[in-house]
């Protein structure tokens, strides 16, 4: 059946105005798309682009400026989430991305919070994850909790496991909880990726791709990604895996190697 593939069109189509990438990436085989900050989009052009290409919005950011892991900020991380859910209904996308910090340009962490312990960090992220798997329960829109890289990208990023964030989700215990595993993130934290795919995949909402080193398509760097595809269906993942990544010449070639990589797993079943 193969792995329903989702083009994130912040990083990829970039060669062309922000209205032609959902045709485009609907005319290269992608079923979805994905973007990272909806404030600075206009949502009802992004709704009439995804309708005219026949493309599904599989989902954006949903927080910002505020962080999980400070108890100060849960009612303003809830406002803000609030309206992001409000965005997703207006563009028609399934989901939202959250994150453990808030980010800032070119997602560097605005705040790792040294003056907090571990464990104050820990109990106030599973406190507003709580009240936020409520919200998205009411509102019918799922949340993808991300853990991120902490080498590269994201210095001071508090969740950085597949393992605390896949068991956050399971003792919350929501439908609209999920986590994003991002398979370019944990390669750089924690490696071992088919071990902790077959430990956590029953909380998978959605995958991300990017090879590392350097954040660009599959093959231009380490990760076996056959091998990850293959890990990924044998468990029985069927949500979309996105291909959030950075083409290392052009889209073009970047969506050549990504389709060349979809064919390699089906035939290797086959």
């Amino acid at each position: 059946m193969g792995l329903a593939k989702c083009a994130c069109i912040d990083t990829l189509y970039t060669e062309l105005p922000w209205r032609e990438r959902f045709s485009a990436a609907r005319e290269d085989g992608f079923a979805a798309v994905e973007f990272w900050d909806w404030r600075v989009r206009d949502l009802e052009e992004i709704r009439r682009e995804a309708e005219k290409a026949g493309i599904v919005i599989s989902g954006f950011n949903g927080d910002a400026d505020y962080s999980l892991v400070d108890p100060a900020q849960k009612e303003l991380y809830l406002e803000t989430l609030e309206r992001s859910m409000e965005a997703a209904k207006k563009t028609g996308a399934r989901s939202l991305t959250i994150h453990s910090n808030a980010l800032g340009e070119g997602g560097v962490v605005i705040d790792s919070y040294e003056n907090l312990s571990d464990t104050v960090k820990l109990c106030s992220m599973y406190d507003t994850l709580l009240a936020c798997a409520r919200m998205a329960e009411r509102e019918r829109i799922t949340l993808h909790l991300e853990a991120l890289n902490i080498t590269t990208d994201h210095v001071g990023n508090f969740l950085t496991t597949t393992q605390m964030g896949a068991e956050i989700c399971r003792l919350i215990g929501s439908p609209r909880l999920k986590l994003l595993y991002d398979v370019y993130h944990m390669q750089l934290n924690e490696g071992s990726l088919c071990d902790n795919i077959r430990k956590y995949s029953d909380q998978f909402g959605h995958v991300h791709v990017a090879d590392a080193p350097g954040r660009h398509e599959p093959g231009s760097g380490e990760i076996f990604y056959p091998a990850v595809f293959r890990c990924l269906e044998a468990c029985g993942y069927r949500g979309f895996v996105g291909y959030e990544l950075f083409p290392v010449e052009s889209t073009k070639k970047a969506v050549d190697a990504i389709m060349k990589y979809s064919r390699a797993e089906k035939s290797e079943k086959e």
